[in-house]
């Protein structure tokens, strides 16, 4: 497993964008959309509607994806 970002494309709101995430968090996230049942790009608009204006993208679903698992263990789900 290699800890270097890798850069993938997504779109929010019909603009395309790259983000830059270790590959473990990429198959975390994956993972999260479809527990959700949604789209990787629905997923990664929420959390995008869901930021500081002063945290980039791919910090914010770092810690999307930890707080998932993180409220899974707490909560024993």
């Amino acid at each position: 497993m290699s800890g270097r970002p890798v850069k993938r494309s997504l779109t929010l709101r019909g603009h395309r964008t790259s983000v830059s995430l270790e590959d473990a968090f990429w198959r975390a996230f994956r993972d999260i959309a479809a527990a959700r049942d949604m789209p990787i790009n629905a997923l990664a608009a929420e959390i995008d509607e869901g930021r500081d204006i002063e945290v980039g993208l791919a910090s914010a679903i770092r810690v999307y994806v930890l707080a998932w698992y993180r409220d899974r263990v707490i909560s024993g789900s």
